[in-house]
C-alpha cells in the first residue's frame, strides 16, 4: 500500500469512528452541551435568546436559516412557526430522550390536546385509570364530548384487560410512566407488543420519570410526553410540554397541528428550560435519594397509614421499577389517618414544605391530589381507584434531608397535641 493510499484508509476510518461517535456521549454531557455549539463570530458558548417575531427574507419565499439544523430545515419566517431559540432546545429535549425529533409546547396539556388533535371523530382511545387529573378531564369533557373520539380508562396492571379493550376503531394507547398520584406503572415493553399487534400507536406521559430515568422510545413507545414545567426545567418558573418521537411523518404532521393553533412557548422559556435541563441528572439524583430516605421515614411513623413510593420493597410493582426505570423517582404517595381536621393541622403546621399543586422543582411540596390536582375527577370515581382525601402526594425536593423530616416529624406532633386535646 502506497503512502497516498494509506493516507486516503486513515482518514476514511477516521470518518468512520466519527460517525460512530455521534451521540455517543452520556446523558449528563448531553444535557449540559446540547446540540448547540458556540458562536462563530463571538464564542458565545449558550443558546442565544432569539426574541424576534418575523424574519428579513432577501427574496419573496426565500427565507433565511434553511441551513440551521434548529430550525428543521424550514428556515425562519415568523417565530409560531419556528424560532432558534427553541429550535435548540427541542433538539437538545431530543438527544436526552435518545429521540430523532422533539416539540416543545406551550404547556404540557397543549402538547397532549395536539397528540389527540391527529385522532378523527370516533377514533377510540385506552387509558390507564388513574392520569393527571388535567389530562382525564380534558379528555373526557373536552376531546370527546367535542371532538366525538370515544375513551376507555382501565386498571393495566393485567394486560389481558388491555388487550380485550381494544376496538376495532382503537387508534391509542395512553400510559403514564409513573401514574399521578397513585405512582402505578406498567411494563412498556409489553404494552408496546399489544399496541403493535393491533396497529395503534403507544404514548407514555413520562413526566414523573424525566428522561433522566426512562426512554420510552427504547422501550417501544411511538410517542413520549413531558410536562417541562416540571422536571426538565426544574424552577417552577415556566409553563412547557414537550412532544418526543422517531418517525419523521408524526413529527410533520405535530409541527403543523401546532403551528395551526399557535401552542408554542416563549423563546424566554425555551432558554430557562435549556438552563434547568443542564441540571436535570443532578437535581434528580438529589431529589430521589432525599425521597428513599423520606419514604423509610414515613412508614415508620404511626399516622401514616400507607406510602406509596416506587424505591420501597412495598412498592407492588418494586422489582418492574429496578429493570425498567433508571430509578424509583422522586415522588412519594401516602395516606394519613384521620379526619380532615387531621389533615388540615398536619398541612398547615408544615415550615419548609409548601401546599401547592406541581412538582419536579428544588423545592418540596405537597397536596391532597384529591382537592387539588383531582378535584375535576368525579367523587366516585376518584374514591374507586384511591384518590381520597386522606391521600397526600410529596413532590421531594433538594434540600437536606435531616430538615425535611424535621418538618414532617414536628407536624405529626402538632397533630398528636390537637387530638391529646379533644379529651
Amino acid at each position: 500500500m502506497n503512502k497516498l493510499s494509506l493516507i486516503l484508509f486513515f482518514n476514511l476510518l477516521n470518518i468512520v469512528l466519527s460517525f460512530n461517535n455521534i451521540n455517543k456521549n452520556r446523558f449528563a454531557t448531553n444535557v449540559v452541551h446540547g446540540e448547540f455549539e458556540s458562536d462563530k463570530l463571538t464564542g458565545n458558548l449558550i443558546t442565544p435568546i432569539i426574541l424576534g417575531t418575523t424574519f428579513t427574507q432577501i427574496l419573496p419565499g426565500l427565507r433565511p436559516g434553511v441551513d440551521d439544523p434548529d430550525s428543521h430545515g424550514s428556515g425562519y419566517f415568523y417565530s409560531r412557526m419556528g424560532n432558534p431559540t427553541r429550535g435548540s432546545l427541542e433538539r437538545t429535549l431530543a438527544l436526552s430522550e435518545n429521540a430523532n425529533y422533539s416539540a416543545v409546547f406551550s404547556s404540557g396539556m397543549a402538547a397532549i390536546s395536539t397528540i389527540i388533535q391527529t385522532l378523527k371523530y370516533d377514533d377510540h382511545v385506552i387509558a390507564m385509570n388513574d392520569l393527571y387529573g388535567g389530562t382525564s378531564n380534558y379528555f373526557k369533557n373536552i376531546a370527546e364530548e367535542s371532538n366525538g373520539i370515544k375513551f376507555t380508562f382501565i386498571d393495566m396492571s393485567n394486560l389481558d384487560v388491555l388487550e380485550k379493550s381494544i376496538k376495532s376503531n382503537t387508534k391509542l394507547i395512553w400510559l403514564e410512566s409513573l401514574t399521578n398520584p397513585l405512582l402505578k406503572t406498567v411494563d412498556v415493553k409489553e404494552v408496546s407488543k399489544i399496541a403493535q399487534k393491533y396497529n395503534c400507536l403507544l404514548v407514555v406521559d413520562s413526566t414523573f420519570t424525566s428522561p433522566y430515568l426512562f426512554n420510552p422510545l427504547d422501550n417501544g413507545a411511538d410517542l413520549v410526553i413531558h410536562s417541562a414545567t416540571k422536571y426538565i426545567s426544574g424552577h417552577s418558573d415556566i409553563i412547557m410540554g414537550v412532544i418526543m418521537c422517531n418517525d419523521k411523518k408524526l413529527i410533520k404532521k405535530i409541527r403543523f397541528i401546532q403551528g395551526g393553533i399557535g401552542a408554542v412557548p416563549s423563546p424566554f422559556d425555551c432558554y430557562l428550560a435549556l438552563r434547568g435541563l443542564k441540571t436535570l441528572h443532578l437535581r434528580m439524583d438529589a431529589s430521589q435519594k432525599n425521597a428513599l430516605q423520606l419514604a423509610n421515614f414515613l412508614e415508620s411513623r404511626n399516622l401514616v397509614e400507607k406510602v406509596i413510593y416506587p424505591g420501597l420493597k412495598s412498592y407492588e410493582q418494586y422489582e418492574l421499577v429496578k429493570t425498567q426505570f433508571r430509578g424509583p423517582g422522586s415522588i412519594i404517595s401516602f395516606y394519613i389517618k384521620g379526619d380532615q381536621s387531621v389533615i388540615n393541622t398536619f398541612l398547615k403546621s408544615l415550615k419548609i414544605f409548601k401546599l401547592a399543586v406541581s412538582l419536579g422543582a428544588v423545592e418540596s411540596l405537597m397536596c391532597v391530589p384529591a382537592l387539588m390536582t383531582h378535584a375535576s375527577v368525579p367523587k366516585e370515581i376518584r374514591e374507586s381507584i384511591g384518590i381520597t382525601n386522606n391521600l397526600i402526594r410529596i413532590s421531594v425536593g433538594i434540600e437536606d434531608i435531616n430538615d425535611l423530616i424535621d418538618d414532617i416529624n414536628q407536624s405529626f406532633n402538632q397533630v398528636f397535641k390537637q387530638e391529646l386535646n379533644k379529651f
